[in-house]
């Protein structure tokens, strides 16, 4: 019974997608990380600012979760996001800056709310630490070594992208990458 339930879990993330250039701007950047640094694993989802950090999820119960998601975007206003430059968790991730607004730290803190009251969905470590908004161009797979050279290289590149975010995204891990499963417009009125 229980690897029954197992195998009908999936794994989730919710986040901001950025428009169509920007993607191919960003996706641009991991793959220069994958051919001259040898980290790909950023490569593994489109580009994203992560919201909602990955979870475990009946997909059984995936309609739950979508009308959740839709009544929460629902209520949301459109807003500006701005990318500007290049920065590091030092000594494994490198990233483009995402502006940090109020706009943008509010819909996160709400989304985490609310999917902890109305689903019981919790990341403990994201509860504990600020919210950082960042678009991963280098990861996990980045050596030490390669993460002091790209960081040299990225440090003081200039990047600005400034945009209208009016959607959430839900990604679905597919067993290999992350792909996304469904949108939710926020209110445009």
């Amino acid at each position: 019974m229980n690897n029954i339930q197992k195998v009908s879990n999936k794994r989730f993330f919710i986040a901001l997608i950025p428009p169509k250039d920007v993607q191919e701007e960003a996706t641009k950047i991991k793959e220069h990380f994958r051919d001259v640094y040898n980290s790909k694993a950023a490569l593994k989802s489109p580009p994203h600012v992560t919201l909602q950090p990955p979870f475990e999820w009946d997909i059984e119960e995936l309609p739950k979760l979508i009308q959740e998601l839709n009544d929460f975007s629902a209520f949301q206003q459109p807003f500006s996001m701005t990318l500007n430059g290049f920065a590091a968790f030092k000594p494994r991730v490198i990233y483009i800056d995402v502006v940090k607004t109020r706009e943008l730290i509010s819909i996160q803190k709400s989304l985490m709310s609310r999917l902890e009251s109305s689903l019981n969905i919790v990341h403990p470590v994201s509860k504990k630490r600020p919210f950082t908004p960042h678009l991963t161009v280098g990861f996990r797979d980045l050596s030490k070594k390669n993460f002091y050279q790209a960081w040299e290289e990225f440090k003081e590149k200039e990047l600005y992208y400034n945009f209208r975010i009016n959607e959430l995204t839900l990604l679905i891990h597919n067993g290999r990458i992350w792909e996304i499963n469904s949108e939710y417009k926020f209110n445009l009125t």
